[in-house]
């Protein structure tokens, strides 16, 4: 970053700073009530750290534009209660078979799958109900834009679909085209609606919404493709969860697709053709954007 114009950004006390606002939220936002199980299973999961980049860049994108923290916030705390519903079941034995996610326990390990199977549809359900009960000043017309938005990401012309999609590539050969559809649309449909609905309720214009749309979908994939890579040269302590499962499940991945090199090339491609979209916005108000998607390319978890 050296030269670049959003030196002197404080990145990591802005991450901080919007991960403890966001965590004291989510806190009270589930209390344990009954039944009691469910409260539980749906706290383990929501609560078990994680870094809040999909919160933090709703908020980034709706500041972005000119609009204050609080009135994105119940939009970036409902979407880390979506991700967190989605985590859930890709976790299950049904699904991806993992043991391990942040470094803990998956939630059908500790609560049993009928449990998180309920706990990730409980989350799903609040997370809708989290914005409709507490986003204030916010126009009707853009409140619905955004449970358009959030909707459409999430269901079978977005993450479903390629989740779908993952799990017939399994163990086939599989194009570039095809594993670039299956990550835009597991990944980076999700990321696009952390932007655009903070752009949206921000007050943004459709030009802005186009612009973070495209920074979403590249930090999306490069995302991935970081993904892929650790997955292969990380252990599981290093990664918080199980390493090597692509391998041994035969899946898709850029790395497989495209060699180690060449996923590491591609990945500082998509940070370059991100940081781009976010040139004519004020150099300040971009700052956490352009930092949320170098830390996206240099993660090490």
């Amino acid at each position: 970053m050296q030269g670049s114009p959003f030196q002197g950004f404080e990145f990591e006390a802005y991450m901080a700073v919007k991960a403890k606002k966001i965590n004291k939220m989510l806190d009270v936002a589930i209390p344990l009530r009954h039944p009691l199980k469910i409260n539980e299973a749906m706290r383990y999961s929501l609560l078990a750290g994680g870094k809040r980049v999909r919160p933090i860049l709703c908020i980034a994108s709706c500041e972005l534009v000119g609009g204050d923290e609080s009135l994105a916030m119940p939009i970036a705390c409902a979407i880390e209660m979506i991700h967190t519903a989605s985590l859930i079941h890709d976790d299950l034995p049904c699904m991806d078979n993992d043991d391990l996610r942040r470094g803990k326990p998956t939630n059908h390990k500790v609560f049993g799958e009928s449990t998180a199977v309920l706990a990730g549809d409980a989350l799903l359900s609040l997370a809708f109900e989290y914005i409709a009960c507490n986003t204030n000043n916010v126009s009707p017309y853009r409140l619905v834009r955004v449970f358009a938005e959030l909707s459409s990401a999430i269901g079978s012309k977005g993450l479903v679909a390629g989740q779908i999609m993952d799990i017939e590539s399994e163990g086939k050969a599989v194009s570039l085209k095809e594993l670039e559809y299956i990550h835009v649309h597991k990944t980076a449909k999700l990321l696009e609606a952390c932007v655009v609905c903070g752009v949206i309720i921000g007050g943004g214009n459709d030009n802005d919404i186009e612009k973070v749309r495209i920074y979403a979908r590249c930090i999306g994939l490069l995302f991935q493709v970081v993904d892929d890579i650790l997955d292969v040269t990380k252990s599981s302590m290093e990664l918080g969860k199980t390493a090597g499962k692509d391998l041994v499940s035969n899946k898709a991945t850029y790395p497989k697709v495209m060699g180690i090199d060449e996923a590491k090339k591609f990945a500082y491609h998509l940070m370059n053709q991100a940081v781009q979209q976010l040139a004519c916005f004020d150099t300040a108000k971009a700052a956490p954007l352009y930092h949320l998607a170098y830390y996206i390319a240099n993660r090490q978890n």
